[in-house]
């Protein structure tokens, strides 16, 4: 148990150490307990970032049966992951993961750059108009990651959703059940989209988001 301490606070001083070298120093951090299959115990770092908290890393310490089977019996370590692409769109207030994979010139030519330190802000250009969606529904009482559901409305709606923001939260005075509102950003990177064809994606993200995380729908 000592050993895991020392290893846990390893963990947190490297990272800290990196994510003030990539933001800059006097940053607001705080870390967040979570689960992930092979660390444990299991942590996310939030950073403070322009008046919002964001996710930008997951870690935890290794679990020892997976360090042995590497053959490393007396060690015990740590590990973690981050998205590149989510911490370029903080540095440079890139607004859709999807610009990422675009051979559009007018996003790439503002990163070729002489000098790799040099200061850059992604300057918006016009794109087709998006459809909004929200979507709420009750969470159930335990066991509810709100990671999950970003990761569900990704994996149906693919390149279609542009972003997911919660935008409301509320708790029922009497059943002390908490409601979550998400609005979902539909948009195609090369036509217009019509509501009619963005309205069966969002009702496969509604009928996944109850079978597969358990909420109850108020839709």
């Amino acid at each position: 148990m000592e050993a895991m301490k020392l290893v846990e606070f390893d963990l947190k001083q490297t990272l800290t150490r990196l994510v003030s070298h990539i933001f800059g120093d006097g940053l607001d951090i705080r870390w967040v307990d979570c689960y992930f299959p092979f660390t444990h115990p299991s942590f996310e770092m939030e950073i403070n970032f322009h008046g919002e908290w964001l996710e930008v890393l997951g870690c935890g310490v290794m679990e020892q049966q997976l360090v042995n089977s590497a053959g490393a019996h007396d060690r015990i370590g740590w590990a973690f992951g981050l998205g590149l692409e989510r911490l370029a769109m903080i540095l440079y207030d890139i607004p859709d993961i999807r610009l990422f994979w675009s051979e559009d010139e007018r996003f790439l030519k503002q990163f070729r750059v002489s000098d790799i330190n040099q200061h850059v802000k992604f300057q918006p250009f016009s794109k087709y108009p998006a459809v909004i969606n929200d979507i709420s529904f009750w969470l159930p009482s335990e066991n509810y990651i709100e990671n999950d559901f970003y990761d569900l409305v990704r994996t149906i709606g693919g390149d279609l959703v542009e972003r997911v923001d919660l935008i409301d939260k509320f708790k029922h005075p009497k059943t002390h059940k908490i409601s979550h509102c998400y609005r979902i950003t539909y948009r195609h990177m090369e036509r217009t989209l019509s509501q009619r064809e963005v309205r069966h994606v969002h009702q496969a993200v509604q009928e996944a988001t109850v079978q597969l995380l358990g909420v109850e729908g108020r839709f």
